[in-house]
C-alpha cells in the first residue's frame, strides 16, 4: 500500500517518536504539581510552548494547548464572539472552510442569533480578498478564513484580509492546520489575531494542537472547557505532557521545510502525468501548496478507487470521507455531481518516489472506464 493521504494525517517522524515515547515513560507526573518531577514537566512544556510561539512570530504567553485544530477553532470563534457580543453579531467566513468552522458558524447562527456571511470562492478555489473586505460592516465582530484549503491546496489571501481587519479593528482568525510549516507564517506580518494549529498534520501526535491568541491576557475569551484554571483559565484539564513535547519535537524538526522543493517536483510531475492521461486538475495552477493535489478523471469511479486501490487517498476531507454526498468544496468551485464523483484528493510527501508515481498513474489508467 502507498499512502497518499498526508492532508488527513501523517506518521510520526523518528525525532517525534523518540521524544514522545521518552515522555510517556518519564513525564508521568502532573505538570501542575509543586514537586520536582512536576516542575520538570512544567518547564519542558514551557519550552515546547516557546518553540511553537517562535515558529509563528508570537510570544509563548500567547499559545494555548488544545486537543487539536477543531478545539482550537471552537475556542477561537465561540470563545471570542460569545465573550464580546456587544461588539456585534456578524461573522464573515468562506463557504469552503473546514467542516468544523462551518459547524461552529451554524451553531452560532441557530443558537445565538449571529448573522454569518459566507464568501464563495472563485473557480480556482481562491477567495477574493475584496469580496471579504466588501462584506465587512460596523457590527462585524470576527472574520475566519483558512490559510490553505484542505481539499484543493489553494492558498488564501490572508495578508490582505488581515490588513483590512486590522484597519477596521475586527478580529481575524485563521485555521492554519494545512499550511503550518509548509509555508511561512508570521502572525504580526499577516495581522492574525488567532491561529489554529494541529500536530498530527505535521508528523506529530494526534490529540494535541494549539491556539495562538494575540494579547491573550487582554483579550476576552469565554472558555469552551472549564476546569481548574489551566492554560490561563481558558482550557481546563491536566496538560498532556507527552503529546505536547511530541508536538514541540515535530515543530523543531525541519523535515517538512527541507523537503518543500522535493514535494513541489512530485506535484509538478503528477500534474503533467494526469493531464497526459486525459485528466483535469481541480487544484489551482497558482497560489497553492504542492502537498495537496485534487484531480479529476473522465469515466472514473473515484469512490471505488478509494475503497479498493492500494493507493490510500481520499475524495475530500477525511472528516467526511464516509459521507456519500459530493464534496461541498468541489461543488463550490463549480463541479457537477458527476465531476465530483470522478475526483480524488492526493496529498503528498517527500516519502514518495518516482516508482510510486508511475504505479499510481498505471492504477489510475486502469480505473478509467
Amino acid at each position: 500500500m502507498i499512502y497518499l493521504d498526508f492532508a488527513a494525517s501523517t506518521p510520526l517522524l523518528p525525532s517525534v517518536k523518540k521524544e514522545l515515547f521518552r515522555a510517556f515513560e518519564e513525564e508521568y507526573s502532573n505538570p501542575s504539581s509543586a514537586h520536582k518531577l512536576g516542575r520538570i514537566s512544567a518547564e519542558r512544556i514551557e519550552r515546547a510552548r516557546e518553540i511553537i510561539a517562535n515558529s509563528i512570530g508570537a510570544y509563548k504567553s500567547e499559545i494555548i494547548f488544545t486537543s487539536g485544530a477543531s478545539e482550537s477553532n471552537n475556542l477561537a470563534i465561540k470563545g471570542y464572539v460569545l465573550a464580546n457580543q456587544k461588539k456585534g453579531k456578524h461573522i464573515i467566513t468562506s463557504s469552503i472552510e473546514h467542516k468544523c468552522i462551518l459547524s461552529i458558524c451554524n451553531f452560532l447562527e441557530k443558537n445565538h442569533g449571529y448573522e454569518i456571511t459566507y464568501i464563495a470562492p472563485q473557480n480556482n478555489g481562491i477567495i477574493d480578498a475584496e469580496e471579504v473586505i466588501s462584506a465587512m460592516r460596523e457590527d462585524t465582530v470576527l472574520v475566519s478564513i483558512m490559510h490553505v484549503n484542505n481539499e484543493l491546496g489553494s492558498i488564501q489571501p490572508v495578508a490582505a484580509i488581515g490588513q483590512a481587519c486590522f484597519e477596521r479593528d475586527i478580529k481575524f482568525h485563521v485555521d492554519a492546520a494545512q499550511s503550518y510549516k509548509k509555508i511561512p507564517i508570521d502572525v504580526d506580518e499577516l495581522n492574525i489575531d488567532m491561529l489554529s494549529l494541529s500536530a498530527h498534520k505535521i508528523y506529530g501526535p494526534k490529540g494535541i494542537g494549539a491556539l495562538y491568541i494575540r494579547d491573550l491576557r487582554e483579550t476576552r475569551i469565554q472558555p469552551v472547557i472549564h476546569g481548574a484554571g489551566q492554560e490561563y483559565g481558558l482550557r481546563g484539564g491536566t496538560l498532556a505532557t507527552p503529546l505536547i513535547l511530541g508536538f514541540g519535537a515535530a515543530v523543531e524538526d525541519q523535515t517538512i521545510e527541507d523537503s518543500f522543493e522535493e514535494v513541489n517536483k512530485i506535484n509538478s510531475m503528477l500534474r503533467a502525468k494526469v493531464i497526459e492521461i486525459g485528466g483535469v486538475i481541480n487544484s489551482p495552477d497558482t497560489q497553492y501548496i504542492p502537498h495537496i493535489l485534487n484531480i479529476r478523471l473522465p469515466n472514473f469511479d473515484a469512490s471505488h478507487f478509494v475503497s479498493n486501490s492500494a493507493f490510500l487517498c481520499s475524495q475530500g476531507s477525511a472528516c467526511s470521507s464516509l459521507n456519500i454526498e459530493m464534496s461541498y468544496v468541489l461543488r463550490a468551485i463549480g463541479l457537477t455531481l458527476e465531476e465530483g464523483n470522478q475526483s480524488l484528493r492526493l496529498s503528498l510527501s517527500n516519502f514518495l518516489n518516482l516508482k510510486h508515481l508511475e504505479e499510481l498513474i498505471t492504477a489510475l489508467k486502469r480505473g478509467l472506464r
